[in-house]
C-alpha cells in the first residue's frame, strides 16, 4: 500500500471530520486532508465529489451555493446534525480498528 492510500472506508470519516470545523467547499477539504494529514493524503476530485453527493444524500451534510476565496462559485458542505452524530459512530469505529491493529502489530 502506498503510503497516500486511504484505507477502504476512511474518506467519510476524513471529509466528516474536516467538516467539524465549519462549512468548506470541495477544494477547501481536499487541501485540509491533505495539510492535516502530514501531506500523506491527498484526495482526488473523482473520490471526493462523489463521496460529497453521498453523504448529503445521507443526510450527514447539507450543502448551498456560495463564492469561495478566489471569487468563484462554490458548493459549501456542512454537517448536520445527523452528520455530527455518524461522525461520533465514525470515530468510535475507527478506534476500534486502530486498537485492534496495535495489539496485532505490537502484541499489546
Amino acid at each position: 500500500m502506498a503510503d497516500s492510500e486511504l484505507f477502504p472506508g476512511t474518506l467519510d470519516l476524513l471529509i466528516l471530520s474536516t467538516l467539524e470545523t465549519g462549512p468548506a467547499h470541495g477544494y477547501s477539504i481536499m487541501e485540509s486532508i491533505w495539510s492535516d494529514s502530514g501531506e500523506l493524503f491527498r484526495v482526488e476530485e473523482g473520490a471526493l465529489y462523489p463521496a460529497l453527493h453521498r453523504l448529503e444524500v445521507k443526510g450527514w451534510l447539507a450543502a448551498e451555493w456560495g463564492v469561495s476565496e478566489a471569487n468563484r462559485r462554490a458548493k459549501y458542505y456542512k454537517l448536520t446534525k445527523a452528520g455530527v452524530k455518524q461522525l461520533a459512530k465514525e470515530r468510535e469505529g475507527w478506534r476500534r480498528v486502530v486498537l485492534g491493529m496495535k495489539r496485532v502489530v505490537e502484541g499489546a
